[in-house]
């Protein structure tokens, strides 16, 4: 496995399963259409940089079309009874499984994870489904005492309408299902722009789902407009027709979508990357804590916003363990992902290379010194692919620019503390606050990690690595890391707006806080 012929061996598998084709189109407005302008976009792989499709792209006037067919969808979808949307959603998950390993293959080849990788992506797809079907029967509102008499004041939630869900390629399919299928039986319909980088596993994604609705004789409700240069993006951010907006991406780009939403009165739920430490204390199960660091560093190539790239190590630590993780990096296999025994794949693209390398070089000029890594890698026969070492970086300054800026890559820098305030400090001195970890046995600096002077992270992980989260808890972060959260808990008020009801069931009109009015005493 590995050659190129392998590879497009795999492409034609996958396209046969998923109803995919070397021109497919990018968007469905209700039905799979040309775009209005006629432009295209090549989709590649960075495996071997080959070509997998061209993608037809969604213009401006498309998207309007998009929006109120969308809008005429949800007049139907949202007078379905919760539970009877729920029991859709369930066959979506019916479906997903069906399609798992093909979508899970698409992902590799796409946005080169591993197919392990890929599989589990769809596989959170799946459990979101499950976890939607039972929410779709515990929309709960809340019931108050009233303080007029015969009365009654409850609470009850609306779907918004249609949202939009703007999402990134390292995870291409994942967090939009933690967005789209809550929002959906809660009776949203949802307008979805993937990254470019990602259009084909959006498009067969969306076809799937579609299909589903159209077995059961209902409208679409998962409308999809890929562009090449983020117009459509920016369409979505100033559209009043939109009223809530998920954003997964950059913190530059997700302010000026928080701007432009912000300026209409919208909503949004930003999801804007991470600069994810862990920390290793004396009381430490040193087998965990090497596991949880190096998995959460090396995973999707350090390609995800939970990814480790800072470890805070106790100085005591320093001789018995970064030798080993020195060791363990070095051992990671990096290379074509469709291999079985490969851990690493590529980088996105040839940006994220170059990302790479200028954050070593930034790190080394700030005194960091390399101890493992520091190399682009070229893979005989995927000499256009974007590989590079995983690398480890030391003695860089805590607050240096290089390290308080995230590098979607697979760079860990190591920065030393003595107590546990000053690892806090550390830990908390960076703009980001998505993930955290603390490897202690210690209950504690367990607990001390958990409190408001530890982690300021929305994510907050004992003995376990940053990179991963369970769909049944409310996913985000704080700081520069966005606001709002997706997925479990409660995160689906996200979706709905409040609504605050009074009911009088009395003979008369009593006025709240004992206010008085009686018209028939006037002249």
């Amino acid at each position: 496995m590995g050659s190129g012929n392998d590879i497009r061996a795999f492409r034609e598998r996958v396209f046969a399963d998923l109803g995919l084709y070397q021109e497919v189109s990018g968007l469905f407005d209700g039905g799979w259409g040309a775009g209005a302008q006629g432009r295209r976009l090549a989709v590649h792989s960075p495996i071997d940089g080959a070509q997998l499709a061209d993608v037809a792209v969604a213009s401006e006037e498309d998207f309007g079309r998009l929006i109120e067919n969308a809008w005429a969808s949800f007049r139907e979808w949202s007078r379905i009874p919760a539970p009877k949307r729920g029991e859709v959603v369930r066959a979506i998950g019916e479906r997903l499984r069906r399609h798992m390993d093909s979508l899970g293959l698409l992902i590799a080849l796409e946005v080169g994870k591993t197919p392990i990788e890929g599989r589990g992506e769809v596989q959170e797809m799946i459990d979101i489904c499950d976890f939607a079907v039972g929410l779709s029967r515990q929309l709960y509102g809340k019931t108050m005492a009233s303080e007029r008499l015969n009365h009654r004041l409850y609470e009850h939630w609306h779907p918004h309408g249609v949202v939009g869900v703007i999402t990134a390629f390292n995870f291409p399919c994942a967090v939009w299902s933690w967005n789209a299928f809550i929002a959906a039986v809660i009776g949203n319909v949802v307008v979805w722009k993937p990254s470019p980088e990602a259009a084909l596993t959006a498009i067969a994604v969306t076809n799937i789902m579609n299909e589903v609705l159209d077995d059961h004789g209902l409208p679409p409700i998962f409308f999809l407009a890929v562009d090449e240069s983020g117009e459509i993006g920016k369409c979505m951010s100033r559209e009043l027709r939109l009223p809530l907006i998920s954003f997964t991406g950059s913190v530059s780009t997700g302010k000026e979508v928080a701007a432009a939403v912000n300026a209409r009165l919208g909503r949004t739920i930003l999801e804007l990357g991470g600069n994810n430490a862990a920390i290793v204390t004396p009381d430490a199960d040193p087998e965990i804590a090497l596991r949880g660091v190096a998995f959460g560093a090396l995973a999707t190539a350090g390609q995800r916003c939970t990814t480790t790239r800072r470890l805070i190590l106790h100085e005591s630590l320093s001789d018995s363990f970064i030798p080993r993780l020195v060791s363990a990096f070095g051992a990671v296999k990096v290379g074509n992902p469709l291999e079985p025994d490969v851990l690493v794949g590529p980088l996105i693209n040839r940006g994220a290379v170059d990302s790479y390398c200028a954050a070593i070089g930034q790190a080394q000029a700030a005194g960091g010194t390399v101890l493992a890594g520091n190399a682009v890698e070229t893979i005989p026969g995927l000499e256009a692919g974007h590989y590079v070492a995983p690398t480890i970086l030391d003695g860089v300054p805590p607050d240096a620019e290089v390290v308080r800026t995230e590098t979607f890559a697979p760079i860990l820098y190591v920065l030393r503390y003595r107590a546990l305030d000053e690892a806090f400090a550390i830990h908390n001195c960076v703009p980001q606050g998505l993930s955290s970890a603390i490897f202690s046995n210690n209950l504690r600096e367990v607990e001390a990690f958990l409190s408001v002077v530890g982690s300021d992270c929305g994510l907050a992980n004992v003995n376990t690595g940053t990179a991963g989260a369970e769909i049944g808890g409310a996913f985000g972060g704080e700081k520069d890391s966005g606001g709002g959260r997706e997925s479990g808990s409660d995160a689906w008020k996200a979706y709905a707006r409040r609504q605050t009801v009074t009911i009088n069931f009395g003979p008369d009109l009593p006025l709240s806080q004992g206010v008085t009015f009686d018209v028939s005493q006037r002249q």
